[in-house]
C-alpha cells in the first residue's frame, strides 16, 4: 500500500513541476539542440551510449540543457544520480556523497554520478575535496557552469574531466520545442486544446535569449492566460504579457564580459558601425559599466584611428565626459556617437607600431646618452658645461626644420613612425618626405 501511495504522490509532484521540468528528455533522441554533442558519432553521444561515461564538464547559458544531459549519463550508465548546488553545499555535502558512493559499489556494484550545479562557485578547496574520488573512479563528477572553467575550475579538477561546450539553443529550435509542448498531453499542454499564432511562436522564439527552460515556462504563463480568456491560440500579447520585457543574456561580470568587449571592438576596428551598435546596447542593456565602455572607446581611438583622424580621441573623450555630467541613458546618445564616429573613421595602427619600435629600440640599445646640445641649459652652469653649445634652433631656419643630432650617441637614426595613407595621415606622410629630405633620413614610405 506504501508503495501505491508513493507513486501517487510522485506523479501528483510530477503535475505540479513547471513545464520545462515536465517536458525534460528521457532519452537522448528527445533532446532538441546541441547537435555538436548529440550528432551521430559525436563523442558526447558515443560516451552516453557506452553506458560507461568519464567526469565531464558541461559549459553553457542558461537553459541549455545542462541538468538534463546529466540525468541522461547516469541513466544510460545505471547509475544513481546525486545533484549538489555549489551555492549552497560545502565540503562535509561532498565528503557524505564520496562515502555514500564508495559503500553504493562495495554493496551493490552501482556507479554514482555527482551532478555539481555552477561548480564555478566552490572554493579551491571545496574542489580539491573532490579530486580523490574523480581520480579513482569512485564517482563520475558532472559539474556544469555557465562560467569559462578555464578561469574558474582548478586546473587538477580540469585535467581529469572532459570538456563539453553547449551553445545557446536557436530560435528554430525553441520553436520546435513550443511545438513540441502544446502537442503532448501526457506532460505538456497538449490538454488544454490550444494552438499559438505564427508570430507569437516567432517572438517566443526570439525573445528568450536562447534559454530552452524559460522560452517553456513563458509559454505555460502565455497557455494559462489564452485558457483564461477561453481562447483557443496563444496571442503575442500573452507571449509579452508572459516574458514583461527582453531577455537580456549578458553577464558583466564573467566569460561572456570578455566575449562581447572583444567583439565590439573588433566591430569598431573593422569599420562596422552596425554590429558595433549591436554590441554597444548588449552591454547597455545587460546593465555594464559604461564607463568601462567608454574607457575602450577611448583606447580605440588613439590604437585603432590614431592619427588617420585627429578628431577622434577628443570626441570620445567628450563623450566620456558627457557620460560624468548626464549619466545613463541619456549618455546613451554619447556612447553611440562616439562607436559611430570611430567605426566609420579611417583606421590606422601606425602609432601603435611606432611605440612598439621605438619600445624595441631602447630596451636593446646601448644606454642613451643625450648629446651635449640637446641637453638643458635652464639652470646656472649648465653653459660651462657645454651644455645647449651648437645647438640650432629650428624657428630661425626656413620651414621650421634644421638637419641636426636629434638620436642619443650610438642610436643611429632610423624611420619608427610610418605614417598611413588614409584620412589625415595622407598629409602627414607628404609634409614628413619634405621633412626627411632636410633631416637626411630615408625608409618612410
Amino acid at each position: 500500500m506504501s508503495d501505491l501511495f508513493s507513486a501517487r504522490a510522485d506523479d501528483l509532484t510530477a503535475r505540479a513541476a513547471p513545464l520545462a521540468t515536465r517536458m525534460r528528455p528521457r532519452t537522448l533522441d528527445e533532446v532538441v539542440g546541441q547537435p555538436a554533442l548529440m550528432a551521430p558519432g559525436a563523442a558526447f553521444r558515443r560516451l552516453v551510449e557506452s553506458g560507461r561515461p568519464v567526469s565531464m564538464l558541461l559549459w553553457g547559458p542558461p537553459g541549455t540543457g545542462k541538468t538534463t544531459l546529466a540525468r541522461l549519463v547516469a541513466s544510460k550508465a545505471d547509475a544513481v544520480f546525486v545533484t549538489l548546488s555549489a551555492t549552497s553545499a560545502g565540503v562535509k555535502d561532498v565528503r557524505e556523497v564520496l562515502a555514500a558512493a564508495r559503500t553504493r559499489i562495495e554493496t551493490e556494484e552501482r556507479r554514482t554520478v555527482l551532478f555539481l550545479d555552477e561548480i564555478h562557485r566552490f572554493a579551491k578547496n571545496q574542489q580539491d575535496a573532490l579530486l580523490p574520488g574523480v581520480e579513482d573512479g569512485t564517482l563520475i563528477l558532472i559539474g556544469a557552469t555557465t562560467e569559462n572553467p578555464f578561469f574558474e575550475v582548478n586546473s587538477p579538477l580540469m585535467s581529469r574531466m572532459t570538456l563539453f561546450r553547449l551553445e545557446a539553443v536557436s530560435p528554430e529550435e525553441v520553436a520546435e520545442l513550443g511545438r513540441r509542448a502544446l502537442a503532448d498531453s501526457e506532460r505538456g499542454l497538449g490538454d488544454m486544446g490550444l494552438e499559438i499564432d505564427i508570430d507569437a511562436l516567432d517572438d517566443l522564439s526570439h525573445r528568450t535569449g536562447g534559454d530552452a527552460r524559460q522560452a517553456l515556462n513563458a509559454l505555460e504563463v502565455a497557455a494559462l492566460l489564452a485558457s483564461g480568456d477561453r481562447r483557443s491560440s496563444i496571442s503575442a500579447e500573452d507571449i509579452a504579457e508572459a516574458l514583461q520585457r527582453r531577455i537580456v543574456r549578458y553577464d558583466k561580470v564573467g566569460d561572456q564580459h570578455y566575449d562581447v568587449i572583444s567583439a565590439f571592438i573588433k566591430s569598431v576596428r573593422g569599420s562596422d558601425p552596425d554590429a558595433a551598435l549591436y554590441w554597444l546596447f548588449l552591454m547597455l542593456e545587460g546593465g555594464e559599466d559604461p564607463e568601462f565602455i567608454a574607457r575602450r572607446l577611448i583606447v580605440l581611438a588613439a590604437e585603432d584611428v590614431g592619427l588617420a583622424d585627429s578628431r577622434a580621441l577628443p570626441l570620445v573623450i567628450a563623450a566620456a565626459d558627457a557620460l560624468a555630467y548626464v549619466g545613463l541613458p541619456e549618455a546613451g546618445y554619447h556612447l553611440a556617437q562616439a562607436t559611430i564616429y570611430l567605426a566609420t573613421a579611417p583606421k590606422s595602427n601606425s602609432v601603435g607600431r611606432a611605440m612598439a619600435r621605438a619600445r624595441q629600440l631602447v630596451n636593446d640599445g646601448p644606454a642613451p646618452s643625450v648629446p651635449p646640445h640637446l641637453r638643458s641649459t635652464g639652470y646656472p652652469g649648465a653653459e660651462k658645461l657645454g651644455h645647449g653649445s651648437g645647438y640650432r634652433y629650428s624657428h630661425d631656419y626656413e620651414g621650421g626644420v634644421v638637419s641636426q643630432q636629434y638620436f642619443p650617441d650610438g642610436v643611429p637614426p632610423e624611420v619608427i613612425y610610418q605614417p598611413g595613407q588614409i584620412g589625415d595621415e595622407g598629409r602627414i606622410r607628404t609634409s614628413m618626405t619634405e621633412i626627411d629630405q632636410i633631416l637626411g633620413r630615408e625608409g618612410r614610405g
